[in-house]
């Protein structure tokens, strides 16, 4: 959706897409602290300020194309107590903040019918970018938080693999996301995913 498209529904997604995206790496940066890695704390990224977690570029293509990036959080596996542990609740920390958010949204969304169609507009927008994001991110493909996952949880001798296609994977993912093979599944797991959890949530607020 390009700004002249419906600018009213653009602006809504702006305060979505730093909502997801500021919280997702702060999620990073906290867990990586927590498991006694200060790398991001001392550059700056262990806080809930949009600007320090923002790519401009990356930004503008999210709000433009449905496709971006933010600034990666800096970690030091080296500094985890338990590099693999570390690496693994690190990488899982962003896409489940994202999925909590988009949880609590939907939340919002049916607990409130009668919120008004501006507060409707935003929490919807949140829900769509966060939940999206976090399965965008656990597709097992570097430099997505789901190829460290698949590392951390990879058995020792099968990680020579991952690292034979490590230098591949941004180049993998864009082929994907140019044809549009990232949508195939990305599009239905997302909707799955909100689909349940209204459905989840229509059962608990009965």
């Amino acid at each position: 959706m390009f700004l002249f498209d419906n600018p009213e529904e653009f602006l809504w997604r702006i305060p979505a897409l730093l909502i997801a995206i500021t919280f997702h790496e702060y999620a990073h940066a906290r867990m990586a602290y927590a498991w006694g890695d200060p790398t991001a704390k001392l550059q700056g990224r262990l806080t809930l300020n949009p600007i320090a977690h923002l790519d401009p570029l990356g930004t503008l293509m999210l709000l433009v194309a449905n496709f971006g990036w933010a600034k990666p959080v800096p970690i030091n596996p080296v500094n985890f107590r338990n590099q693999r542990r570390g690496l693994f609740w690190v990488s899982l920390a962003g896409p489940a903040m994202n999925l909590l958010i988009g949880f609590t949204a939907i939340y919002l969304l049916l607990s409130f019918q009668g919120i008004g169609a501006p507060l409707h507009a935003l929490f919807y927008n949140i829900v769509i970018f966060n939940v999206f994001l976090a399965v965008f991110n656990i597709v097992p493909l570097p430099p997505l938080d789901g190829s460290k996952i698949l590392a951390s949880l990879l058995p020792r001798h099968y990680l020579r693999y991952y690292y034979a296609i490590e230098p591949y994977g941004p180049f993998i993912l864009i082929i994907m996301l140019v044809f549009g093979l990232l949508s195939v599944f990305l599009v239905p797991i997302s909707f799955f995913i909100i689909n349940s959890f209204s459905y989840l949530i229509g059962f608990l607020i009965i």
